[in-house]
């Protein structure tokens, strides 16, 4: 049966008033245990050193350990460490290798990550964007060294471009990144031009989307882009960076996506996985910001992947406006620079 994967560590890299709070993991793991689904919790472990210098330096990791042993600080502007913060990374990197780990191996179907800190800014050198460690990079890592997956897909549709996922594939043809994002926004990268370099030129993957993208923008994205080029990638496994800060609600940011609009997206998704690789998907929680869109999405996602209806959005569609203009030429160019 489908799995969940989190632990109460997570809860304890806090500080006060900061948007990346343990109250968005409170709410996300709530929601999925009073959703009345047949589910798995597997016991968590926190992931090693050895795991975590797959994709990031031992400096890196060295110096997130010792902030955190001298009671932390912070990185930079957005990005902290407290003296538990440390431990907490270590269990959201060990969640999200040990998803993967039982996907693959076919100890369950698929599996959903409801950890913290999140991860996808993080590159191999730096925390940054509110992440000390990469977790959705270090689990696609894990599957191609520990697991014998030829190649991992790696679908990003937080509000944020993974910047930190995308450097550490970059020239890397065995991982697919794609990433659908507002842009121009934090961290500032992510253009349809930067496809990769050396030899994994062409499998980096990017939708720079104007703000005001609706339901009806992404799921253009998602059946004229990001299917097609999974389709051609073949993944072994696919790993969703799923990010619930491109909803309309969301108060960091500025794409008019709706629960509903989520849930249509991860559906194709799981179609594409269940095509592709035997239906080996693992969805991470990475960004989001308000709660109640946080336990609807999270709620509906563990639906889908349980293979059970998906609950009615009670937030409902954006009000008013209307798709921006420009989409259409994004996904034309993206297609023809990748000659889907």
């Amino acid at each position: 049966m489908t799995a969940i994967y989190t632990d109460p560590h997570c809860l304890e890299h806090s500080s006060p008033g900061h948007p990346e709070r343990p109250e968005r993991l409170v709410a996300a793991v709530e929601a999925v245990r009073d959703a009345g689904l047949d589910l798995s919790w597997p016991e968590v472990r926190p992931a090693d050193t050895r795991t975590m210098e797959l994709t990031h330096s031992r400096q890196h990791v060295s110096q997130v350990e010792n902030l955190a042993r001298a009671g932390g600080g912070w990185i930079d502007l957005d990005t902290f460490v407290t003296g538990a913060s440390y431990e907490a990374a270590a269990y959201a990197v060990g969640a999200t290798v040990q998803a993967v780990s039982d996907v693959v191996r076919g100890v369950h179907p698929n599996g959903l990550v409801l950890v913290r800190p999140p991860g996808h800014h993080a590159t191999r050198e730096r925390s940054m964007g509110f992440c000390l460690f990469n977790n959705i990079a270090l689990a696609a890592e894990w599957a191609l060294t520990e697991l014998s997956i030829a190649r991992a897909a790696i679908v990003d549709i937080d509000v944020h471009h993974g910047n930190g996922t995308q450097e550490i594939f970059y020239d890397r043809a065995n991982v697919l990144y794609c990433s659908v994002h507002q842009y121009p926004y934090y961290p500032g990268t992510g253009g349809i031009s930067e496809t990769g370099e050396d030899g994994g030129i062409g499998a980096t993957v990017n939708l720079p989307l104007m703000a005001g993208c609706g339901d009806d923008s992404y799921l253009a994205v998602t059946e004229q882009v990001l299917v097609p080029a999974l389709r051609r990638f073949r993944p072994g496994c696919l790993l969703v960076s799923l990010g619930f800060d491109a909803h309309w609600a969301d108060p960091l940011a500025g794409m008019r996506l709706s629960v509903r609009g989520y849930s249509q997206i991860l559906e194709q998704f799981l179609a594409a996985a269940d095509e592709l690789c035997d239906g080996r998907a693992i969805l991470l929680l990475e960004g989001g910001y308000d709660l109640n869109v946080l336990r609807t999405g999270v709620s509906s996602a563990a639906a889908l992947l349980a293979g059970q209806p998906v609950p009615r959005d009670a937030l409902g569609p954006a009000m008013g406006g209307s798709e921006p203009v420009g989409v259409t030429e994004v996904i034309a160019a993206a297609r023809a620079v990748h000659g889907l």
